[in-house]
């Protein structure tokens, strides 16, 4: 079984990538320990930066609305038997679209109850629904509290940042809706089940002010979000031969937050960077050269590569597997799944040779598309990248030999 490759182009990587000689040398695959379910593929937002609705992949419109139950039953038995087989002690389940709560209440209840009763005990399963926030009332936020769903939702900011963006279809902004979402997550019998803000970067908005607006909801984390783009259709603002804009955004927040008294949210990004500066491993397949676990299910079934793939061209995230005929350990053969696994070997000869390739780790997977040469080059970003990771770890230096009293 093969991935399904660029219709009627010469194989890219890592299409061209041998899984026989991985194996013949000793590498193994990393099982999924995060499932991605489209239980509805539409939206009731237009955001202008969508990867699944305004970018290259239109695959979205062949897809049945929401996933049916027989289809949920079977992909609840392939994850319990992945989980199995591997001995897997805990999993992610997150319910993702389009917007998930489109599915409807009773839907919802259905896929969760389903899933956590095909798991077997020795495997602890953890939900959880990325939503846009406008449907957030108590019905859904009770259901979530039953059955301790934990919610992250997105946000890009104040009123303005975020209205300009994020657009229903009729091109009213979104903000009020989910800022009384927000608020409704934020009471107290809620509160737990907040796990944290969604930010997609704008340049053209002011950082600090940006980061509080997001204060203002007291998230416990934020993820700051590089907008979707590659070497063939690059984000806004780049290329910038001598500068570093995203960088320089992102900077401005890290200064703030590094240097308040009280830590006021955690920033994944940022604890990303400074954990592996320090020595650890990533826990983010954005930075870093951990093996990346996670494995996506459309509603009509079929197993695919992580969605933002859906950025770069059409069938990015495509392969020919279906939960009705495959499990997910047929996945794991496949090249672009092993290419997420293989570390430092998934590196383009630039990454390698740069001194903080380790923590990049290249950079977000589907940044790094150019059309001839797939995915084995340097991020789109790389340059923000080096400068954001250079300036982190400067700040843990300068802060270090303060500490210890040296300037070596």
């Amino acid at each position: 079984m093969t991935h399904s490759g660029r219709t009627g182009e010469s194989p890219e990587w890592p299409d061209t990538l041998d899984v026989g000689a991985l194996l013949e040398a000793g590498w193994r695959p990393t099982p999924f320990r995060q499932f991605i379910l489209k239980i509805h593929s539409r939206c009731n937002l237009k955001c202008t930066y969508c990867y699944m609705y305004e970018m290259a992949d239109q695959n979205w419109r062949k897809q049945p609305r929401r996933m049916t139950k027989p289809t949920i039953a079977k992909v609840a038995e392939r994850i319990a038997e992945h989980a199995r087989s591997n001995k897997l002690p805990g999993i992610d389940v997150i319910l993702h679209g389009g917007e998930p709560l489109l599915a409807g209440l009773e839907h919802l209840r259905y896929a969760l109850h389903t899933i956590r009763s095909a798991i077997d005990p020795m495997t602890t399963v953890t939900f959880h629904v990325q939503t846009n926030g406008v449907l957030l009332d108590t019905n859904f936020l009770d259901l979530f509290d039953e059955l301790g769903v934990l919610l992250g939702v997105s946000l890009d900011g104040d009123q303005d940042s975020h209205d300009l963006h994020r657009k229903r279809a009729d091109g009213r902004g979104s903000y009020q809706a989910v800022a009384a979402g927000l608020d409704l997550l934020n009471a107290p019998q809620y509160r737990h089940l907040f796990s944290g803000l969604l930010t997609t970067i704008d340049l053209g908005a002011d950082p600090l002010r940006t980061y509080d607006a997001l204060l203002a909801f007291r998230p416990s984390s934020i993820d700051f979000l590089l907008p979707h783009g590659n070497w063939d259709m690059p984000p806004p603002g780049l290329p910038a031969p001598g500068r570093t804009p995203y960088a320089d955004w992102l900077i401005a927040i890290f200064d703030r937050w590094y240097r308040a008294p009280v830590q006021e949210t955690r920033i994944r990004m940022f604890s990303e960077i400074m954990r592996m500066l320090g020595g650890r491993p990533s826990r983010s397949e954005a930075l870093g050269l951990s093996p990346v676990a996670v494995t996506v299910v459309e509603t009509d079934g079929s197993i695919e590569l992580v969605d933002t793939l859906k950025s770069a061209y059409e069938g990015a995230s495509a392969t020919r597997l279906h939960v009705f005929r495959d499990g997910f350990d047929s996945a794991l053969m496949l090249a672009p799944f092993a290419a997420r696994q293989i570390g430092i070997a998934a590196l383009s000869t630039k990454c390698r040779a740069c001194d903080v390739h380790r923590v990049c780790g290249g950079g977000l997977y589907p940044h790094r598309y150019r059309t001839g040469r797939g995915f084995r080059n340097p991020s789109v970003f790389c340059a923000d990248l080096l400068r954001l990771i250079t300036h982190v770890r400067q700040v843990m230096v300068d802060d270090l030999a303060e500490l210890t009293g040296s300037r070596g």
